[in-house]
């Protein structure tokens, strides 16, 4: 699923990290994504400030019921606030 109006904001310094800038109606849609790539190693989800939200270490056992709640406080995130900032730590080659 591609969500339109989400564009990959900066490419970090290293290749293993990159920044995506989404709404909050965005926010989820955006992170079930990210997951289904199969390649994160970990989401942060920031305020516009720069502040840290949630963090998600993302594992291969992440899965069905233990993955639910994460999204259900996402989806509780997405109505704090308008813009936020998605840092995604990917898995080395």
């Amino acid at each position: 699923m591609q969500v339109s109006g989400i564009k990959k904001w900066l490419s970090m310094e290293t290749q293993n990290k990159s920044e995506y800038k989404v709404t909050g109606e965005e926010l989820l849609a955006k992170i079930k994504e990210l997951i289904r790539e199969g390649n994160i190693r970990r989401i942060i989800i920031k305020n516009d400030k720069g502040e840290t939200y949630l963090e998600i270490p993302v594992t291969v056992g992440l899965i069905g019921a233990i993955i639910a709640p994460v999204f259900a406080a996402i989806g509780a995130l997405a109505a704090l606030a308008a813009n936020f900032t998605i840092v995604v730590e990917r898995k080395e080659d």
